[in-house]
């Protein structure tokens, strides 16, 4: 371990050095000429046409079709986060759902504080809600990974608030995808991937009299992924496109557990039972889900007569998924030793699907230039629950069930125009934008088989009830079915100008109603003043917001706890239900930001740095509140009327945040004329938050002791279980057929939090190193082999006692996962 973090450091430090030694060089060198290249045109963040990256009010990252391609996954999460260090994809295991549908993060805010855009329009969110411990509880955020790669032409993510432009959940940032508008040419690709790795184990000694013991390390070949794509440009008429793209991708699961000390059947005559020798005790899976995925996409545009354009675009994703909950052995009491002689690991396997479409149109009125569009879009996602039971039901139980599943639309209609007006007082024409939007959402909430929930009736040898529903993922009973909808409409203006040749002034303002919890108003002030070509200054300050999301508010499920063999109803409640109003709930409101950002752009011809700082404050931040099943609150519940309540859980506002940071993005492109072409990248981010507030209920507080709504583990995760700083130094070379990339990442320290801070784990910094080569034959095929986390970087193993059953071995906020190497191949054919 010690060398490859010897070896890590030393491709981390030659990294920066070739970078500044390159910029050093470049200045230098007089018979190597650099070329200008020609400014990359945005429209994220301002209306205005033809405004380059660097020319705007705040910061805009633009990724390639190719440096999302030249990465070794081909998730889109996974390939924003190496290209990007203000954007965390952490990949946790054993949480449900969210095993299949991983949420992103912008600068240390919540997944659904980033808007998703895909060509500038509102693109709909996951029907998943997060509910488990890791990064994003709480909250139901777009999955990028239902968007092919091979579709994106570029992604630009503008890093500053933007709701009073575009609207709820845009306090962090913006994601834009722009996609192909080919109408010529295609190509095919085909990755397979695998992780080749070994990791060291910490465990506990077996039961007294036991006589197994475990290996220090393991050595793990797994997560085999072969993935094929393609998309091809296709002419409408004289001037229109079709660009198609499809994508299919089988993914094997990859397993990290430890080696399971526990005492795995009873004994036998007071001696335990031979096969306690034998039993597998690698007997979880621990690491990335199964997947079969299949993804279509398409998009079209046609310019008409009048200068008239059409435009639009489809999607269809399916993907099957099996993850793992924790293992059951042969004599825990959940499970049927008749059914499950050696006990069994209950698998989760959710169905997604995910579609969406739209249609729009532009054209000239007068001076204004007029769009309109219509777009739909739906998430679905069904569980099925395999290798499992319901012990409550005994021998005769299933070992499949159906447990229901949930499901989320969008239907957003909008009209937006835009025009300048030359102004005598102004350096510039002014421009401007108005416009309106009318959304409608909807969430349903669908029960499973009566099997999947109910309690059978069986009662254990100690006299106590069997656990009732299927083991892992209780299906979802007919009282938790929803069938909800709202509606909001809302409307903007924004203006932008030169007020002087060197000062580049905005204002927007945005009002919004939403059927479910009223109005809303934003507004955003920018400016930019270009002392020169070289420097600039660029600052904003702005109010912004998050509407609680249908599935926040409709959410609901329930299980069944006995406690001293009495039947408990353990629930997630929504807001309304009059038990968690019973407990302090009230009807969810929208989240309320205050942002400010100041920065600084200096560039050299192709030379270029920005820097930029901020400050989120966020007030009334929803959060799911703690399980709360304490006796006092079984108590009061009972008392307020409620029988047969064990408590739960419910979303609520209440809880403020401070989160400040900066970013800096270095970018030197240097022409070494017979040695190649370099693009040299550094890149940083520095955050921190801090809450400020944690929400409070006036019939908790009364309780002695007062339960918590927002306990420890939580406040600690928002304030500690992202990296406290991300540090990437990447360089991309060619020189005629040949190419690599390196990329090395450095990961701040993560805090894995415990319920008291003798349970903390401390991540430590970590770099991890990326490299890719190429090839190209003939101009067509190219051919590349690559290696993602190169040196096989982990976070710290566990200790025993934070690991008791064997299953989790990593912390799950560990930023860059816990699989370890990844090796790959993969082959373009252009066409």
């Amino acid at each position: 371990m010690q060398k490859n973090t010897k070896m890590q450091k030393q491709a981390m430090a030659l990294a920066i050095a070739a970078l500044f030694a390159a910029d050093g060089a470049w200045a230098q060198e007089t018979s190597t000429t650099t070329t200008a290249e020609p400014a990359v045109v945005v429209v994220t963040g301002t209306r205005v046409a033809n405004r380059s990256v660097l020319d705007t009010t705040a910061p805009v990252d633009v990724i390639s079709a190719d440096t999302l391609k030249n990465a070794g996954s081909t998730e889109l999460n996974q390939a924003l986060s190496v290209a990007l260090p203000s954007l965390n994809f952490p990949r946790p295991a054993l949480t449900d759902g969210t095993d299949t549908i991983r949420p992103a993060t912008l600068r240390g805010m919540a997944p659904d504080q980033t808007l998703v855009l895909i060509n500038s329009k509102r693109r709909h969110a996951s029907s998943l809600v997060n509910l488990n411990g890791s990064i994003g509880r709480g909250s139901a955020a777009v999955d990028m990974n239902t968007i092919p790669t091979a579709i994106v032409k570029s992604v630009e993510v503008l890093r500053d608030g933007a709701a009073a432009q575009y609207g709820s959940d845009a306090i962090s940032g913006v994601v834009n995808i722009r996609l192909r508008t080919d109408r010529t040419g295609g190509e095919g690709t085909v990755t397979y991937g695998g992780y080749l790795t070994r990791y060291d184990l910490k465990n506990d000694a077996a039961p007294a009299g036991g006589t197994w013991t475990a290996p220090n390390s393991r050595k793990r070949t797994d997560g085999q992924t072969a993935t094929v794509s393609a998309w091809k440009g296709l002419p409408w008429g004289d001037s229109g496109y079709i660009t198609i793209a499809a994508e299919y991708k089988d993914q094997a699961h990859t397993e990290r557990s430890g080696y399971d000390m526990r005492q795995q059947y009873p004994k036998v005559n007071g001696a335990f039972d031979p096969r306690e020798l034998t039993v597998n005790r690698f007997d979880a899976w621990y690491g990335d889900p199964e997947i079969k995925q299949s993804t279509f996409f398409a998009n079209a545009g046609n310019n008409l007569e009048g200068g008239v354009k059409i435009y639009g675009w489809a999607s269809y994703q399916d993907r099957n998924s099996r993850s793992a909950g924790f293992f059951r052995p042969a004599q825990d009491s959940r499970n049927v030793p008749s059914i499950y002689p050696n006990g069994f690991l209950p698998i989760i396997a959710p169905n997604v699907q995910d579609y969406s479409a739209l249609g729009g149109v532009s054209w000239s009125a007068g001076q204004w230039d007029m769009d309109a569009s219509l777009g739909y879009g739906r998430n679905t996602m069904s569980f099925e629950i395999q290798n499992t039971l319901n012990a409550s039901i005994g021998p005769t139980s299933k070992t499949v069930f159906d447990a229901g599943g949930f499901s989320y639309d969008q239907t957003v209609l909008n009209l937006t125009g835009v025009r300048s007006i030359d102004m005598a007082s102004l350096a510039s024409p002014l421009n401007v934008a108005v416009g309106a939007e009318a959304r409608r959402e909807t969430y349903s909430l669908s029960a499973g088989e009566p099997d999947s929930y109910r309690y059978g009736g069986v009662v254990l040898p100690n006299g106590s009830p069997a656990a009732p529903g299927s083991q892992v993922f209780p299906g979802f009973r007919p009282a938790n079915a929803v069938n909800s909808a709202r509606t909001a409409v809302g409307a903007f203006v924004d203006l932008e100008a030169n007020l002087t040749k060197e000062f580049l002034g905005s204002v927007a303002v945005r009002g919004e109603h939403y059927s479910d919890f009223g109005n809303n108003l934003s507004g955003k002030l920018a400016g930019r003043y270009d002392f020169s070509k070289a420097f600039a200054l660029r600052g904003s300050v702005q109010n912004g917001f998050r509407a609680p999301s249908p599935q926040q508010q409709n959410f609901t499920a329930t299980s069944t706890n006995f406690i001293n063999g009495v039947p408990f109803e353990i629930t997630t409640f929504r807001p309304t239900d009059p038990v968690a109003v019973a407990l302090g709930a009230k009807p969810l409101k929208a989240e309320k930001s205050v942002n400010f950002s100041f920065g600084t752009v200096f560039r050299i011809d192709n030379v270029s740095l920005t820097v930029d700082a901020y400050r989120v404050r966020v007030k009334d931040r929803i959060i799911l509140s703690e399980n709360l099943t304490q006796a006092n609150v079984r108590d009061y519940l009972t008392k307020q009327g409620f029988i047969g309540i064990g408590g739960g859980r419910f979303f609520i506002n209440g809880v403020d945040t401070r989160t400040q940071g900066v970013d800096a993005v270095l970018n030197v492109p240097y022409n070494a004329g017979a040695s190649g072409k370099f693009d040299f990248t550094l890149a940083g981010s520095v955050n921190k938050t801090d809450v400020t507030k944690v929400p409070t209920s006036v019939q908790l507080a009364a309780l002695s002791p007062s339960p918590s709504l927002f306990d420890r583990v939580n406040v600690l995760t928002l304030e500690k279980g992202q990296p406290k700083n991300k540090l990437t130094a990447s360089m991309n070379w060619s020189l005629g057929a040949v190419g690599a990339t390196l990329r090395a990442t450095r990961y701040g320290e993560v805090l894995s939090p415990g319920t008291t801070a003798a349970f903390d784990w401390t991540i430590a910094p970590k770099t991890v190193v990326d490299l890719e080569a190429r090839y190209t034959w003939n101009k067509k095929l190219t051919f590349a082999l690559g290696a993602d986390n190169l040196f096989n970087a982990y976070p710290e193993t566990l200790p025993v006692f934070l690991n008791t059953t064997s299953n989790t071995p990593f912390p799950n906020f560990g930023p860059y996962g816990h699989n370890g190497r990844y090796v790959y191949g993969r082959a373009n054919y252009a066409f």
